[in-house]
């Protein structure tokens, strides 16, 4: 199969069970924290907001976890997704490497985060749950869930960070078209909304507040209702790994070991999914030549500016406390293009894996990564999501410094959405109108500045 562009499985070859990269790690997780109390949480905390499935796969040291008929019959909609030879860009680029990409983008949703949205509305459905309600950036992960709820039968609503409401409204509209209620946040709906607007009526909003009106949402609602978050934690990273599992297998087929692996990085999820599948080898032998790379925005860099501390995952400070490299709770990102990607914290597994040197983080700049998405689309024909174009980005340097040292490498990175709905973000670039957004230091450290502090 060396010679084909698109390596494409049957349905026959969709994993059966998800890869559990905890059952693999030569460290022990920090426990995750109540929010009041600052002790290890247990699952009575937890169940006001999960199912209880998903709480038991948050904490298993299983390796693999049995992945449900309902949830493998919807994801056969789109799955197993092709692994595509970049050929095209090679040619462009003139490089010795060989570039594959796994193409997230054929998801009814157009990116990875249905592999998740269908687990998790699956598991509430059995539960009783008649009502979810969550939080989204870009909108790739509310348009997910409004798609699984839908076909589940469960309401949904969406709490969209303000700028994506307004920079991204035909996302909005998919997520009304598959039955969601999407609302801007911060909002009225709910108490941590009022009061930002109260202060600054004209906030662009952050996923940590989102996260707050959510979580809100869910504990104060007549409907029984949960919260569902499409990064970050453990179980979400878990349900992706369908992502690298079905890439090992493609990659067999095709001949090929990957040298290096690259994905766009906000709160963790298509990175986790698509990397940790290619792990337990390199997590027993440190010495692997693997290498393994994070690629996040310059303007929202918690892996390479963060500080490696217990924080709260949103604003108001409600959810529990989890260890990882955070800018801060109280982190209002600059209105970037790549909405996904502006979390202030990282899935703590991640943050490990790094921790521990096991991956590397890189950060990029806007225009950067606009110019080689444009250079992908013009190449391999698909616009990508400005999120993905991160780590086409960190690709196409790679294999430039193959180029440049007359080395063949493997380079497979993680295509994780189209940018069909940000196509007002690559109208700003293509008139000049992207400016590169450094942080400041000075707003790094006021952020941190509201950390809580854990005896």
């Amino acid at each position: 199969m060396s010679d084909q562009t698109k390596i494409i499985l049957s349905e026959s070859d969709l994993p059966k069970d998800w890869y559990n990269i905890q059952a693999d790690l030569p460290y022990e997780m920090p426990p995750v924290l109540h929010p009041g109390t600052k002790q290890p949480v247990g699952p009575a905390d937890l169940a006001p907001l999960f199912p209880m499935e998903l709480i038991k796969q948050e904490v298993s040291r299983e390796r693999w976890i049995a992945i449900p008929e309902p949830v493998r019959e919807v994801y056969r909609l789109w799955r197993p997704t092709p692994l595509h030879r970049a050929r095209r860009l090679e040619q462009e680029l003139q490089t010795p490497a060989k570039i594959y990409y796994k193409n997230e983008s054929v998801s009814p949703a157009g990116s990875h985060k249905p592999n998740t949205a269908v687990a998790q509305v699956f598991y509430n459905k059995l539960e009783g749950t008649r009502r979810i309600a969550t939080e989204t950036g870009a909108g790739q992960w509310g348009s997910a869930l409004a798609l699984a709820c839908q076909m589940f039968g469960i309401e949904c609503k969406v709490y969209m960070v303000r700028v994506s409401y307004d920079q991204k409204p035909y996302r909005r509209n998919l997520m009304e078209t598959w039955g969601a209620k999407v609302v801007p946040s911060p909002s009225p709906d709910t108490a941590a909304g009022r009061a930002v607007l109260a202060s600054d009526p004209n906030s662009p909003g952050s996923l940590g507040l989102a996260i707050s009106e959510a979580v809100e949402d869910v504990v104060t609602n007549k409907v029984p209702s949960k919260y569902s978050l499409g990064s970050v934690l453990n179980h979400v990273l878990l349900h992706q790994t369908v992502v690298g599992l079905e890439a090992r297998k493609q990659l067999e087929l095709a001949g090929d070991t990957p040298d290096i692996l690259i994905g766009c990085i906000g709160g963790g999820s298509n990175f986790g999914g698509f990397a940790f599948p290619f792990l337990p080898e390199k997590l027993k032998d440190k010495t692997s030549k693997m290498r393994v790379i994070a690629v996040e925005p310059a303007a929202a860099p918690s892996l390479t500016r963060g500080v490696y501390a217990y924080d709260f995952g949103d604003l108001s400070m409600m959810t529990p406390l989890i260890k990882m490299y955070t800018l801060g709770h109280g982190f209002i990102p600059a209105p970037i293009h790549a909405g996904g990607l502006r979390y202030h914290g990282m899935s703590p597994l991640v943050c490990e894996l790094y921790r521990n040197g096991f991956i590397e983080a890189r950060a990029v700049h806007q225009k950067a990564t606009f110019e080689a998405g444009i250079q992908f689309a013009r190449t391999e024909g698909i616009l990508p999501a400005p999120e993905s174009a991160h780590a086409i980005r960190v690709a196409i340097d790679e294999a430039l410094r193959c180029r440049e040292e007359g080395v063949s490498r493997t380079i497979v990175f993680n295509l994780s959405g189209h940018g069909h709905f940000d196509l007002s973000a690559y109208e700003r670039y293509l008139n000049g109108k992207i400016e590169d957004y450094v942080l400041p230091e000075s707003e790094i450290k006021k952020a941190q500045e509201a950390l809580p502090v854990v005896p």
